[in-house]
């Protein structure tokens, strides 16, 4: 073969590898946009038109004024609409009031999978958008670890969704022993039934009280004596909640599952409340731990 010939074959070999490349990129980054967006309306949040200028599209299987949580008058509050997480910020404190998003078990698919992001390539960023907000080096040396409100293995599905959720207004100060242990089994829990649940609705967040104590370099970060999860889903129609202290707690994280009505009498937060008073009455009555799928988690 002439060396001519071996040039135009080896031109055309790689032009075709190029080609395949290119398919296997689309159909990697056509699974995300196809497993979480196809045929699903786009709900238009306060942020809609900034975010589609961004590029940022938040779509969701249900409706997101599940999400929304109605505080106290009294309650310094400023509610910040990111892409998978609705953040309920209180400048006053430096922490947020509560932090609302759904979990859907596509997302978890996602999250769970090879191509998920990685935790290890995101750092803890202030929000410089919203007035109070702190920067990470105030809680350095505290004695605190910088605890998510919305767990970054629920946010690995995107990237933009890891990002914001490592800004500071997602974050409360917990001790390690809180952080990494009964409660993050409750997270692991709460993850788990994502799969078989199809969507969850997850509010977090601190349980303020009058003797707090604060940390931080430069401003006064409260430090929530404890802390609430509730969890609704939509399609079996029943919610959990759970409080847990912001301490090593000594019993199983299913110990500390009470009513979203005990959460309401701590926080004076009303959730649910786009749902009918009779169904919202008799879910947020019920201390359901066993109808919950069992989790047993690593010790």
């Amino acid at each position: 073969m002439k060396k001519k010939q071996k040039r135009q074959l080896y031109y055309g070999l790689a032009l075709v590898l190029l080609a395949l490349a290119g398919y296997h990129g689309y159909q990697k980054n056509g699974f995300y946009k196809s497993a979480y967006n196809d045929e699903l309306p786009t709900v238009q949040t306060a942020d809609a038109q900034q975010d589609k200028q961004e590029g940022k599209e938040y779509q969701s299987t249900g409706d997101l004024s599940l999400l929304d949580v109605k505080l106290p008058a009294d309650l310094e509050n400023q509610t910040i609409h990111y892409k998978a997480i609705t953040v309920y910020f209180n400048k006053e404190y430096h922490v947020p009031n509560c932090v609302a998003y759904e979990l859907t078990s596509t997302m978890t698919a996602m999250a769970d999978s090879r191509e998920a992001e990685n935790r290890a390539d995101y750092q803890f960023e202030r929000d410089r958008n919203v007035k109070g907000c702190p920067d990470w080096w105030d809680y350095k040396d505290s004695g605190y670890t910088r605890g998510h409100m919305a767990p970054a293995m629920d946010m690995r599905w995107d990237k933009t969704a890891m990002e914001q959720c490592f800004l500071m207004t997602n974050i409360c100060p917990q001790l390690d022993e809180m952080n990494d242990g009964e409660w993050r089994h409750v997270e692991e829990a709460v993850h788990k039934w994502s799969r078989t649940a199809k969507r969850l609705i997850v509010f977090t967040g601190p349980i303020f009280s009058d003797d707090m104590e604060y940390i931080g370099k430069d401003i006064d970060i409260a430090v929530p004596d404890s802390f609430f999860k509730v969890v609704y889903s939509p399609e079996q129609n029943r919610a959990i909640a759970f409080v847990m202290e912001n301490k090593g707690m000594p019993n199983s994280w299913t110990n500390y599952a009470t009513t979203i009505d005990k959460v309401e009498a701590l926080t004076g937060y009303d959730f649910l409340a786009k749902l009918e008073d009779k169904v919202e009455n008799v879910i947020e009555s019920k201390e359901n731990i066993k109808d919950w799928p069992k989790y047993y988690p690593r010790r």
